[in-house]
């Protein structure tokens, strides 16, 4: 499960002070056996963390020469400041697919091509977007360790009630839907929300959501494109229509009432929210926690002048690299290249942790154990137009820089929109130019 939070721009300050050696190791000839320690640092926990553990014992015993001390619960800031003090892991798995492009152009993380070609390492069974994410300018210095897809989680029951049989497919109907099944108490309190429109609610992010729009982040010459692209007037015009309806300070007041996204209190599983954004591994969140909840899963419902895009939606993942200051990088290739490209061990994590696999053997793989609310994920994974951020070498600023904009404008703040996204245009610019 993909944990986005606070610690993004920390790690992001903080590659910006590594001063990892560079790739000058020579690596060892094909088919020379790896061995030694490798130490391996991890941000899951609890049942995730157990899932990492068991598939980690059984790549041991494939390769007894090789010893692997695992730390779990390691976020994105403590693994790069242990690696700017060179003290980091040989071995990172990160949630920040947006941070790849500052770990190549830092260094922080080595350059793997040498490793893929001397081992011939087919990188086309990954899909292009996943391998978009794990390389900046031709730099491939991660690889794929499962994906995270989102998409709309609705409650049967809240829809039924209201006489709904279906989930919405256009912005339009997410709207009407979304009011008819909002409840108010007699003072106007917000007792059920149909769909909560904050951009900061938990899945609910610019990020997610950019592509029911198919807003753009950024240019070509990686600048930002969102104060020209039409498209962001529309989603943020969308956004601040519905929150009115609501009004800011309901919602807000509303949402701090809610309990923490990744507990057993989730607002859509406590039926407090009809509908809402979230991953993939909700489903197994919510057949845990919330068993009683009748819930189905579908796209993300898109702009209404743009049809063709219903079915698509956004994807990221976890990414796994070796620290440049790593003692031992063949075993530490042995690994990344067994996490990312061994088809058995990559059902069995995506079976244990509940995210969507990331190349299509494990795809279609027979020992690929699926709840039927699953396959959404899957679908979406596979389509054509599901689209992520773009790398750069600064990093996630230019996501931070948005999601603050967002904020303050869906709250009442900052003027007119289109003088507000030109200006976040430049201050965008202004980040990009810094970080390169």
């Amino acid at each position: 499960m993909l944990r986005r939070c606070s610690v993004l721009l920390a790690a992001a300050l903080l590659i910006g002070a590594c001063t990892p050696a560079p790739d000058t190791d020579e690596i060892a000839p094909a088919g020379q056996e790896a061995s030694g320690t490798v130490d391996f640092w991890h941000f899951f926990t609890a049942r995730e963390a157990d899932a990492i553990e068991r598939v980690i014992a059984e790549f041991e015993k494939a390769h007894p020469k090789i010893d692997v001390r695992v730390t779990a619960g390691q976020d994105d800031a403590k693994m790069l400041q242990a690696i700017s003090g060179g003290k980091g892991p040989d071995v990172g798995l990160s949630y920040s697919t947006d941070i790849v492009g500052k770990f190549c152009a830092s260094g922080a993380w080595r350059d793997l091509a040498p490793y893929l070609d001397r081992d011939a390492v087919d990188l086309s069974q990954f899909p292009e977007t996943l391998r978009s994410y794990t390389s900046y300018r031709d730099k491939r210095c991660a690889m794929p360790f499962l994906a995270d897809t989102y998409g709309l989680y609705y409650n049967k029951t809240l829809l039924a009630q209201a006489g709904y049989t279906a989930p919405p497919k256009t912005m339009s109907e997410l709207a009407e839907m979304a009011k008819r099944l909002t409840r108010r108490a007699d003072d106007g309190t917000i007792q059920v929300a149909g769909f909560v429109p904050l951009m900061n609610f938990y899945e609910h992010t610019p990020q997610h959501i950019a592509p029911a729009w198919d807003a753009q982040w950024l240019t070509g010459d990686e600048h930002s494109a969102i104060g020209t692209d039409p498209d962001w007037l529309a989603m943020l015009a969308w956004h601040k229509e519905l929150i009115d309806w609501y009004g800011h300070a309901n919602l807000q007041k509303f949402t701090a009432g809610l309990g923490d996204e990744f507990s057993a209190d989730n607002a859509f599983q406590q039926g407090k929210v009809a509908m809402a954004v979230d991953g993939e591994y909700r489903v197994a969140f919510l057949r845990d926690q919330a068993p009683a909840v009748d819930f189905a899963t579908a796209p993300l419902p898109v702009d209404d002048s743009k049809p063709e895009l219903y079915g698509a939606g956004f994807v990221t993942g976890n990414v796994a690299g070796i620290s440049a200051n790593s003692d031992n990088p063949e075993a530490s290739w042995e690994l990344v290249r067994y996490l990312t490209t061994n088809t058995d061990a990559i059902v069995k994590l995506a079976n244990g942790i509940k995210n969507v696999p990331s190349t299509q053997d494990a795809m279609e793989s027979p020992d690929l154990k699926l709840d039927e609310q699953f396959q959404t994920f899957m679908d979406i994974f596979a389509n054509e137009r599901t689209a992520t951020t773009p790398p750069n070498s600064a990093g996630p600023k230019y996501i931070e820089l948005t999601q603050d904009y967002v904020n303050g404008y869906l709250a009442g703040e900052g003027g007119g929109l289109e003088t507000g996204l030109r200006d976040l245009d430049e201050e965008i610019n202004q980040a990009l130019d810094l970080g390169r």
